[in-house]
């Protein structure tokens, strides 16, 4: 498992902090920083000292001043700021669903710890809590067995996302001119340009952008059991996409670009126009899973 995921995390969550400022702007003060990252005034030293060595923000007698704005790029990898229960979730979907798993797979508690570097209680806990989603199955005497994803738990599966997230875009309208929110929004819709202009090259990063885009979303009305199905959702489509191979780089596009139409509609705080972008693109989102299960 990787470790200093706190100071990798951190450091993406300052990118975000960063792209809502202008060029020229000075940082707020490292004990602000501390609060709004949630880390350690030494892990915010070294995070700032990885933005300086990059050439993003320069020091001015005692100030820190963005010098260009962080690029896309410089973002480390989602699953390197994972911390360690989120790691074994991660690789955990990544074995069912990149290692040929069918229906009645048995799971090896023993096995999985070795091939994810952790201990096995850590994959037991796992194991437990994962086991309320339905994809597995805990047989006495017997471990546990895959049960599989199949057309219907697609569908239970996504209505759950389609209410919350469609209430959660909605509350978007009500958002006073002040929140932080539309910044973060600005800079998002900067991230989905940045990938839009490069996609030949990076179409496969869109996975990582998605799940930032609908957490953001979701955030807006913060609800720890929607945080919880929040979790899976992610996981799901996420691996499920990057299973499914065929037409990648162009079902990628298309999501960006219903992206981009959403944060419009986000931004007119127009209910219609964001009841309209929202569901097609959940519908889209919809289709392109059923075909990848069914692939």
């Amino acid at each position: 498992m990787r470790t200093d995921t706190t100071f990798k995390r951190a450091f993406n969550d300052m990118i975000d902090i960063i792209r809502t400022l202008d060029l020229g702007a000075e940082l707020p003060s490292e004990n602000a920083l501390r609060t709004q990252l949630g880390v350690s005034r030494t892990t915010v030293r070294k995070v700032l000292a990885g933005m300086s060595a990059r050439g993003i923000i320069i020091s001015e007698a005692h100030r820190r001043i963005i010098r260009e704005q962080p690029r896309q790029k410089e973002r480390y990898p989602q699953e390197e700021t994972l911390a360690i229960s989120e790691q074994v979730e991660t690789s955990f979907m990544e074995w069912m669903l990149r290692g040929d798993a069918c229906p009645g797979t048995e799971i090896n508690e023993a096995e999985l710890a070795r091939k994810f570097g952790v201990a096995t209680t850590i994959v037991r806990e796992f194991l437990n809590r994962f086991q309320k989603y339905g994809l597995i199955e805990k047989r006495q005497n017997a471990g546990w067995v895959f049960k599989g994803f199949t057309a219907s738990f697609a569908l239970e599966l996504f209505e759950i996302r389609e209410m919350f997230e469609m209430r959660s875009a909605r509350l978007f309208a009500a958002l006073p001119d002040g929140s932080p929110v539309w910044k973060q929004i600005q800079s998002m819709r900067a991230a989905h340009l940045e990938l839009l202009a490069d996609i030949d090259a990076r179409f496969q990063d869109f996975s990582e952008l998605d799940s930032r885009f609908h957490r953001l979303i979701t955030a807006v009305a913060p609800n720890r059991f929607i945080e919880s199905f929040q979790d899976v959702i992610t996981m799901v489509f996420h691996y499920h996409y990057q299973c499914n191979k065929r037409d990648e780089r162009a079902r990628n596009e298309v999501a960006i670009r219903e992206h981009l139409a959403l944060i419009e509609a986000l931004e007119s705080r127009n209910i219609a126009l964001i009841d309209r972008a929202c569901r097609l693109h959940l519908t889209s989102a919809r289709e392109t899973l059923l075909h990848s299960i069914a692939s």
